[in-house]
């Protein structure tokens, strides 16, 4: 009797567990704690039982990311490329668990994570009513804790309470955006599995003020928008170039089966070569490499060659190759990635002595058939920025012409 009740409650249990799997399918929002309040963010699961699939969704962004699963009775959601994950128990329509990523440092940073299932807000409280409406475009500052000042650009689209957008800078974008306008506030968040983003600000008049942007949980900078249909950025060309003296560069750095690779290997010779300056763990990298490696494979007959030098965490090749390869693999990059060297402008700089610095991941150097360094273009603006977007795939297919043709 009691070995009948026992494989009773047994199967009870092994249903149970099938069923919380089966339940994750859908869209659920998300909230992980930072410095200046909850940030919110949407997931949605596809699949069952053990082959769950699980994007990040923000705005017109539907990003995969690496693995979904469940061990020892909580859900798992990798993010190796990123050093990141969230291990959640799954209690009907809720999640409880923990967000857990690496920094640049390697530092260990986490925080409590929580889910509800349904398409709820961005931002709960955002009112059916809106009586605000925002510009398309801000010339922002944004102030780091120091209190060093950078200048971005605020680009935004509304329709009612609903918001996406992103903030352009210098050196790359904030990515897709998305959020509410709630009372008299913007609020916008991102979750790309290693970005996890924070903007609030208050609406007055053609101005956005007090405004406050959290990072990576408790890092925080204060800005300020102010609507300019005319605010511009420093030439994205402008900014890295050749030392005087320089007109060409050089580096050997091992690929993943340890062979040294430079510009002088055959493979190169009469090509244009772009060098790309990246990391794996860089979101803004991520966008450029998708664009450089879907151009690649329509192009297949073009005399061109990229080569990435990957700035990483570590340079130990066990821990940095795995990353290199599933950034490649994820992202369709049939091009050498090699290891150059440590995460940080400076490191790069000193890799690449020709430069007068390295500013920004990504950055790419533009090398003509003889072997002479054509342009530099700092930074990357992806998809999310629309419009400068669209202008810079347009300059890119222009100068390659131009460089394939001499």
């Amino acid at each position: 009797m009691n070995s009948i009740k026992y494989l009773f409650l047994l199967l009870v249990f092994l249903t149970s567990c099938q069923e919380s799997k089966t339940d994750v399918q859908g869209t659920w929002r998300a909230s992980v704690p930072t410095v200046i309040g909850d940030i919110p963010f949407h997931l949605t699961f596809e699949g069952e039982g053990d082959t769950l699939q699980v994007y990040a969704l923000n705005g017109d962004e539907r990003l995969e990311l690496d693995f979904a699963y469940f061990k020892d009775d909580s859900l798992r959601i990798s993010m190796e490329v990123f050093d990141a994950e969230i291990v959640a128990k799954v209690n009907g329509d809720k999640m409880v668990g923990t967000y857990r990523k690496k920094l640049g440092n390697l530092e260990n940073r986490q925080g409590v994570f929580t889910a509800q299932k349904g398409d709820l807000p961005r931002f709960l409280g955002a009112a059916e009513k809106v009586n605000y409406q925002l510009a398309e475009k801000y010339a922002v500052t944004f102030t780091e804790p120091e209190g060093d000042e950078y200048p971005a650009i605020g680009l935004f689209e509304q329709e009612g309470n609903e918001v996406t957008g992103t903030f352009l800078t210098s050196v790359g974008d904030y990515r897709f955006l998305q959020g509410n306008i709630v009372g008299d506030s913007l609020k916008l968040s991102c979750f790309d599995g290693t970005h996890i983003f924070l903007f609030k600000a208050k609406i007055e008049g053609d101005s956005l003020v007090g405004g406050r942007f959290s990072s990576s949980l408790q890092y925080q900078e204060t800005w300020l928008g102010i609507k300019n249909d005319s605010a511009e950025l420093p030439d994205a060309e402008s900014l890295t170039f050749l030392k005087p003296g320089y007109e060409t560069i050089s580096f050997s750095f091992p690929n993943e089966k340890g062979e040294l690779v430079s510009l002088s290997d055959e493979r190169y010779n009469d090509k244009v070569v772009l060098v790309q300056i990246l990391g794996s763990w860089c979101p803004n990298c991520m966008d450029e490499s998708k664009f450089y490696a879907k151009w690649l494979k329509e192009n297949p007959e073009a005399p061109v060659e990229v080569i990435g030098l990957a700035y990483e965490k570590k340079t130990d090749p066990d821990f940095a190759f795995p990353k290199i390869k599933r950034m490649k693999e994820r992202f369709g990059m049939n091009y050498e990635v090699l290891l150059a060297g440590l995460n940080t402008g400076e490191e790069a700089a000193k890799s690449l002595p020709m430069l007068n610095h390295v500013m920004s991941f990504p950055t790419t150097i533009y090398i003509d058939k003889s072997g002479k360094v054509r342009k530099i273009h700092t930074g990357f603006s992806g998809p999310g920025t629309g419009e400068y977007y669209e202008h810079f795939v347009e300059n890119f297919e222009r100068y390659m012409e131009k460089l394939m043709a001499e």
